[in-house]
């Protein structure tokens, strides 16, 4: 049997330092991840790698919103990647779309090239997960060399993706390693092994913690009415139990 991977995701080096004593077996580094997940800064990629031992995989997305770049924002993104290389990362995390919901090609093998040169993982995350065609756009990932994709199987989380998660991992998972996440948990691990075969799996493990200077004068709340004056972070005790769950 593969050994299953317990892939958590960090939005700071406290998050990253929390999953590392969790057991995780891999990070994938962010900001904003209430957005999604954005590049995360240099100074935060370079403490994680200093402080943790555990791969991180880092997500280079110069925007919330969709895919589809226009040069501005590709620049950046391959100025944020030429940085990002010279520190101990496993990998980088990236998706480009075309205006008509397919891979862009041609900025996916930018990327890869360089990530590759440096004998780094190119890994393609949800970005995936707006194709029009998940069957011949998962075929273009593997032409163009990406060595892992993120998807929840088209669906907004990978308990609802399952079905076509398992046929993913059945058609494809000898050429091209599959991370299955969004909604993944402690609860819902087991089920998704053994429904798809898959043996990777990416959690937030979110828990939120109090900023009594959120909402004053003016108010810096993204949390919803539950979680008004809070932010997100890892929590250690979900973390240990999806951890735990995933190697059972």
């Amino acid at each position: 049997m593969m050994k299953r991977i317990a892939e958590i995701c960090c939005g700071s080096l406290e998050d990253a330092i929390t999953a590392q004593k969790a057991g995780a077996d891999r990070i994938e580094l962010n900001n904003a991840i209430f957005l999604g997940g954005l590049t995360p800064s240099l100074g935060t990629i370079k403490l994680v790698t200093e402080n943790v031992s555990i791969p991180v995989a880092v997500m280079v997305r110069p925007r919330p919103g969709g895919f589809c770049y226009n040069n501005y924002e590709y620049d950046t993104m391959l100025s944020d990647i030429e940085s990002i290389l010279d520190y101990n990362v496993e990998g980088i995390v990236f998706g480009c779309l075309d205006e008509n919901m397919g891979i862009d090609k041609d900025k996916s093998r930018k990327i890869i090239d360089m990530v590759h040169k440096h004998k780094k993982e190119a890994i393609f995350h949800r970005a995936y997960d707006c194709v029009k065609d998940p069957y011949s756009s998962m075929k273009e990932l593997i032409d163009l060399g990406v060595d892992r994709v993120l998807t929840s199987g088209l669906k907004d989380t990978a308990p609802d993706g399952a079905d076509l998660l398992a046929e993913l991992q059945n058609k494809y998972g000898d050429r091209i390693q599959i991370l299955a996440g969004s909604g993944v948990n402690a609860a819902n691990c087991s089920y998704l092994v053994n429904k798809t075969g898959i043996c990777q799996y990416h959690s937030s493990c979110r828990a939120w913690r109090k900023d009594p200077t959120t909402v004053g004068n003016v108010s810096y709340s993204y949390g919803g009415d539950k979680h008004e004056e809070d932010y997100d972070i890892v929590s250690y005790e979900k973390a240990v139990e999806f951890v735990k769950a995933l190697n059972k």
